[in-house]
This record gives C-alpha cells, sequence and structure tokens, in this order.
C-alpha cells in the first residue's frame, strides 16, 4: 500500500516547530529565530497553546517533557503531572455516597503543575527571561486570535453542559464563536501577566495560589493552599528500549511511556518491512501486542511512590519474548485492557534547535475544557484528571492522598548512533501509544517520510475504562482507507471491526533530524489543526 502525503515534509537547517496551532507553532519559531534554544522556544509555544487550545490544555493542567541537552549528551525527563489533593481520600468520596470519582466537576480536580514544567524548565535549561516567552501568549490572550473550526465546535458541543461561568469566557457576543471571530480572554492574560512578573512563586505560593483556594473553598473543592504550595515539577531519569539498531526513550511511570517501549520491543520480532505497510499481518501483529502491553498497563501502572512498578521486568528481553510467544498470529486474542482511556483533549508539540537540543513535550487538561471548572477570574480551567482514579482499593491505580494518577500522557524520542533521530508524540490519551507505535513502524519499518508516516492510516483497538466502558466489547477500529482484502482478513482473524473516518486518531507531530546533512525534517498531522514551521 502506498501512502501519499497531502502535504510536504517541511525542512530546514535551523531550527524546527511542530504543534497542534499555528500560531504557538510561529511563536516558538521567532524565539529560535531570536536566538533562544528549544527550551526557551518550547515554553513560548506551551504558553499560547494554552490561550488558543483553551479546550485542551491550561495553566489548570498537567504537562510532561523530555528534554534533550546537547551540551550534557543526556535526555532528562521532566513529570509535571498534579497529584490528588491531601483532602482526596476513599473514604471522603464514600462519605459522600460515590463509587466513582465523578468525572467532571469541583471533586474531580487535581493540583495544576504546568506552570512549575516551565519553571524548572526554564531554570534548568533556558536563556531567555520568563516575561519575553509569555508576551506572545498575553497577547493572543489579552486581543485575541481568530477562533478555527474545530475549536468553534468544541465551544458549541460542551456549552450546554458546562456551568453558566465557562461559556461566558468562550462566548463571542453572547453565543458560541463562528469561525473566525475573535476569542479573548482576559482572565488569563492577567493570570499569564502575573506568572510572566512573578514566576511560579505566584501562581503556587502567592496570589494566584490564594485566588485558587479560596474559590475551591467556597465551592466545596479539595485543594488547599499547602497542596499549591508543596507542588514542583520533577526531574527523572528517562525510559530506554531498543528497536531495530534504534534507542527508544520515553516517559518514566506515572506516564504510560513504558508502554511504548514493550510495544516496540515485541514488534521487533517480526519483518514487518516483508509483511507490508496495511497488510493483515501487520496490522494483526501489532493489534495483539497492544492488548498485551496494556494488560500490562492495567496491572502495574500507578504512581511508583505509592505502588512498585516493576518496570527492569516489563523492559526485560524475557518478558518481551513471552509477551511475543502469546501473539497468534492465525487468532485474534479475545483480550481487553480495564486500564484504557480514550478521549482528544490534550495538546502535543516539539522542537528542536540548530545546537541539537530537543524537546518533545505534552500537555493537557484531560476532557473537553477539563473539570468545566475556572477559577472565577482567573483564566485557570482546572483538569478533571482526578477522575482518573479507581475507588476500589484493590486497583494500584487507587486514589490516595498526595498520589498522582495513572497517565496516558507520554512523548518519545529516538536516538540512532546515540544522536537524536526522531522526537515525537501525540495528543489522544488511549490512542498516544497506539498512534506513536504506528508512526514509528511507518518510519522504521516501511521506509516513510515523518509527513507520509503521520498522514497514513491507522487503527485503534478498544474499548477504555472510563465508567460504562468495561462492559463494552473488545473492537478493532480502522481508518476507512485500509485495503479491503486487509479489512477481510482481518475479520477471519477474529477481529471485531468498526470502519471510521479516514482521519479519525491521534495528531501526531515528528521533527525527524538527518545528523550526516544537518537537515530537520517536520511533519505535522491532518487529523488536527498542527503545524510544522521552520528556518
Amino acid at each position: 500500500m502506498r501512502i501519499h502525503a497531502h502535504r510536504p515534509m517541511v525542512m530546514a537547517r535551523n531550527g524546527m516547530v511542530s504543534s497542534g496551532h499555528w500560531l504557538a507553532s510561529q511563536a516558538g519559531l521567532r524565539v529560535l529565530m531570536e536566538g533562544g534554544n528549544a527550551v526557551d522556544a518550547a515554553i513560548a509555544v506551551s504558553s499560547v497553546l494554552c490561550a488558543t487550545r483553551p479546550h485542551t490544555c491550561g495553566l489548570g493542567g498537567d504537562g510532561f517533557a523530555l528534554i534533550y541537552s546537547a551540551d550534557e549528551d543526556r535526555i532528562h525527563a521532566l513529570n509535571a503531572s498534579g497529584p490528588a489533593p491531601m483532602k482526596a481520600s476513599i473514604d471522603y468520596y464514600e462519605s459522600k455516597g460515590l463509587k466513582k470519582v465523578p468525572l467532571t466537576g469541583i471533586l474531580s480536580i487535581t493540583v495544576p503543575g504546568l506552570v512549575s514544567a516551565w519553571s524548572e524548565a526554564l531554570s534548568k535549561f533556558g536563556t531567555k527571561s520568563l516575561s519575553s516567552l509569555l508576551r506572545p501568549a498575553i497577547e493572543y490572550a489579552s486581543n485575541g486570535f481568530p477562533v478555527y473550526r474545530s475549536l468553534a465546535s468544541s465551544i458549541r458541543k460542551t456549552s450546554y453542559s458546562l456551568p453558566d461561568s465557562i461559556p461566558k469566557v468562550f462566548f463571542v457576543n453572547g453565543a458560541p464563536p463562528r469561525e473566525g471571530e475573535v476569542l479573548t480572554q482576559l482572565g488569563l492574560a492577567s493570570t499569564l501577566e502575573k506568572i510572566a512578573k512573578g514566576g511560579e512563586e505566584v501562581f503556587y505560593r502567592g496570589e494566584v495560589a490564594s485566588q485558587i483556594s479560596r474559590y475551591m473553598k467556597e465551592h466545596g473543592g479539595l485543594i488547599e493552599e499547602e497542596d499549591l504550595a508543596a507542588y514542583r515539577a520533577k526531574w527523572y531519569p528517562p525510559l530506554e528500549g531498543h528497536y531495530r539498531g534504534y534507542t527508544v526513550y520515553g516517559q518514566p511511570p506515572v506516564s504510560q511511556g513504558h508502554i511504548l517501549v514493550e510495544l516496540m520491543q515485541i514488534m521487533e520480532g517480526y519483518d514487518l518491512g516483508e509483511m507490508g505497510f496495511g497488510s493483515p499481518d501487520a496490522v494483526h501483529a501489532a493489534v495483539e501486542a497492544k492488548k498485551l502491553c496494556f494488560q500490562d498497563r492495567a496491572m502495574h501502572l500507578a504512581d511508583p511512590n505509592f505502588h512498585q512498578v516493576p518496570l527492569e521486568h516489563l523492559l526485560s528481553k524475557e518478558h518481551t519474548e513471552d509477551l511475543r510467544s502469546r501473539i497468534n498470529m492465525s487468532k485474534a486474542l479475545p483480550i481487553m485492557s480495564d486500564a484504557s482511556q480514550h478521549g482528544n483533549d490534550t495538546t502535543y508539540f516539539c522542537v528542536v534547535d540548530g545546537h541539537g537540543n530537543a524537546v518533545s513535550f505534552i500537555q493537557s487538561i484531560f476532557f473537553a475544557f477539563g473539570s468545566g471548572v475556572m477559577v472565577e477570574g482567573t483564566g485557570v480551567l482546572c483538569t478533571n484528571r482526578l477522575s482518573a482514579f479507581s475507588l476500589d482499593r484493590k486497583k494500584v491505580n487507587h486514589l490516595e492522598p498526595g498520589k498522582k494518577p495513572a497517565h496516558t500522557l507520554n512523548t518519545y524520542m529516538v536516538f540512532k548512533d546515540q544522536r537524536p533521530s526522531l522526537v515525537g508524540g501525540t495528543p489522544g490519551l488511549d490512542d498516544q501509544v497506539q498512534t506513536n507505535a504506528q508512526v514509528l513502524m511507518n518510519i522504521l519499518d516501511f521506509g516513510m517520510n515523518v509527513q507520509e508516516a503521520i498522514e497514513a492510516p491507522r487503527w485503534s483497538s478498544r474499548p477504555g475504562s472510563m465508567p460504562g466502558d468495561e462492559a463494552k466489547p473488545y473492537e478493532l477500529w480502522l481508518e476507512d482507507r485500509y485495503p479491503g482484502d486487509t479489512v477481510l482478513e482481518l475479520q477471519k482473524r477474529g477481529h471485531k471491526l468498526k470502519t471510521v473516518s479516514g482521519w479519525a486518531f491521534g495528531g501526531e507531530e515528528v521533527i525527524g533530524v538527518d545528523q550526516e546533512q544537518g537537515v530537520l525534517m517536520g511533519g505535522a498531522d491532518p487529523r488536527r489543526d498542527g503545524y510544522a514551521v521552520g528556518w
């Protein structure tokens, strides 16, 4: 099956940004062109995305990053996910008569982490001032930007289920905005101005922290000043795996990054190039590997400060071979994970500068518009990530005070001969690992360039574990651009198929690095609003 990309692959030598919105990509590129490095550019991109993709990310959400420092020749993993407030316990929710953490609302909120990610990354690797890097986001929040189609659709679809305070912020002239109307967010602009002047201190221990904790107290929330004051994003060594002579780096727990490494190592045992892209064998083997890896996630993924995650075993050669041996190439396994989650309300971006520094960054508020709770006057839209916890004490990912929920957010970097080769990732919750693995195989096995690899048709193995999902039957969803022969053969092997839109899953952004030529190659997914730019 031959792939014809609808967009050109972007190529440059001095710097490259690929993000989920063109204005964010331009903001990052401007920083690079003015002498900033990849981390400086990443902070500008991240903050502009908070303004231009408010339904997917924001100051009240989480973030994860892999950062490669060319000077150190070392990758650092940054975890800026938020923990449960110290008042959040299973006993508390049970006392409210709840059997599950609510999907949205004031009791679904974790401590925000993204602002701490900016501070940690900038202090460790940045060269510019925070105030200069936040200036584009402040301008777009205060002066407005044109609403694009998917944002207009998201505001319209969710406005009826959100509290009145949320539509008021995102409406234009009292109504859901139409494509092309200009959206301003004065509360967000004000808070960004405060952060630009006072750094993370004002957000976690100063004026903004007081606004957040006071709002929570007045509305029955659990986050207190002490929860905010204690928060710091944390640095960890990245996970490391191997695939066909490449080194694959991922996010350690609480991220599900180890599942991507597991899946790639299983697939190394198959000659995918010989099978061919889109063939029944290639799709079947990857889908079956995904099922087995996600069973591992269900059994083991939790906050490592509360539960030991056996990474050495999960990423070992012996475990990889054991999982691969369970795959029957003629018959689909009747397996579903009870820890999968599906959704689109996250955004990802990557940056590589001319000095070889690289950033792979993902940020989220979980659902569309997160918890549906915005701290009045601040533009801080809170995540509903607490709903990812179980109230079943037998589950490793059960709620405990101060514990971080198991996270779908993950990013990757791929190295060849100890030098960066690919930097990428995608939004899409449970589809993240599945999309990332497919794109990597498209490049490394099927010889596609980064844009072709992104645009190639995808599959998604479902269901997930959000409330109500457990009772749903297993299905394999295929974008409708797969060959008919592949569809028929997968059905014969026992896959319960559902054909969906030809552009349904994920929103991958990738930067490839040709070390020999000194060329950067950027790709962005037409499934969303992403754009790659370089100079």
